[in-house]
């Protein structure tokens, strides 16, 4: 359901799902993950296909765990399927901007936020949690929109600069050291107290439900986009409404990319594939229009916050297909008694 509103917002023809194998990843050596990823494949094979269900990327993935599912389905069919998998290498048919579609649909978002709230984003404090794939990359792609990059965390420490630090060279120090604690020049910070740090932007990019009622009352962030699923419980979104704090909801800020990935899928079904300029161009008029349309959705539903305005724009699509389709009643339709031919 929430993939499916997460799609149904931002106006993909795509219903959801999620799915995965309860393990530590990162205890496991690469002949094992090819194992794991080969026999989940196997495991749900019959429900995967590209007119039924395509899984993407999500923690703990990569292009190359990607493409060894793709491979295993296409052996278990027969053929190469590329399009039953996103989030492949571009060499066996992964699109162009795939791997930076979330944290670049997440900072599209944030510099609409910022436009309409009348927030510079020169000098804009940001803090990051979680700095994989998707905090990584929004933080530098913010950095180069000309925000201040304050603060950052990872699963084992964090680093503190009120100047700022540089996102790349921090992406570098983690490559080395496995994690951003200890960065040169930075001062540690624990998750909790950049989630409560004085900033402007707060993104997080980690786990389900990190800002929890207790945390919420401390958030001092003027915006705050949720880049992972769930990072706010719903007491958490309570007190972060009440105390005038706006949210782009995950459905909206996280949207990027499962809409990349519907470009992959497109790309696949036509055996054509577009540039990483036109991905992104296609991206942008996407997320922009998204946001507009829950900013519309938001007055129109007299001033509500983002996040149910969001799910009310997903809602009515969603409400709207079923209509159309003519499943919204069929029950009643089919059990009702048939009117009786009338006399000449």
């Amino acid at each position: 359901m929430w993939m499916t509103f997460k799609c149904a917002v931002v106006g993909l023809p795509y219903g959801g799902g999620k799915g995965g194998v309860v393990c530590n990843p990162k205890e496991l050596s690469p002949g094992e993950l090819e194992r794991l990823s080969r026999g989940y494949v196997r495991a749900v094979a019959e429900i995967l296909g590209p007119e039924k269900d395509i899984p993407a990327p999500d923690v703990y993935t990569n292009p190359r765990i990607m493409a060894w599912m793709m491979d295993e389905f296409s052996r278990y069919k027969g053929y190469n399927e590329f399009g039953v998998i996103t989030g492949k290498p571009l060499i066996v048919g992964g699109s162009a901007g795939r791997n930076e579609a979330t944290a670049r649909g997440c900072a599209i978002v944030v510099r609409e936020a910022a436009k309409m709230l009348g927030i510079p984003l020169a000098g804009a404090a940001v803090a990051v949690q979680g700095f994989g794939n998707a905090g990584s990359i929004v933080a530098r792609l913010l950095h180069e929109m000309g925000c201040r990059i304050v603060a950052v965390v990872d699963s084992t420490g964090g680093a503190f600069n009120a100047a700022g630090m540089d996102p790349v060279k921090l992406r570098d120090h983690k490559t080395k050291t496995g994690s951003v604690k200890g960065f040169p020049g930075s001062k540690p910070i624990s998750s909790t107290e950049l989630l409560t740090l004085d900033c402007d932007i707060l993104v997080p990019a980690a786990l389900e439900n990190q800002i929890t009622a207790s945390v919420a009352g401390q958030v001092r962030a003027k915006i705050v986009a949720e880049a992972a699923n769930g990072p706010t419980t719903p007491e958490g979104d309570r007190i972060l409404n009440q105390k005038g704090i706006f949210v782009i909801p995950d459905i909206l800020a996280s949207a990027g990319g499962v809409t990349v990935s519907y470009f992959e899928w497109v790309q696949n079904n036509m055996g054509y594939y577009w540039t990483e300029e036109e991905v992104n161009r296609r991206l942008e008029e996407i997320m922009v229009r998204g946001f507009h349309e829950v900013v519309a959705m938001r007055k129109l539903g007299r001033d509500v916050d983002m996040r149910l305005a969001a799910y009310m724009v997903a809602v009515k699509r969603v409400a709207e297909a079923m209509e159309v389709r003519g499943w919204l009643g069929r029950a009643a339709r089919l059990a009702a008694p048939r009117a009786e031919a009338l006399p000449a």
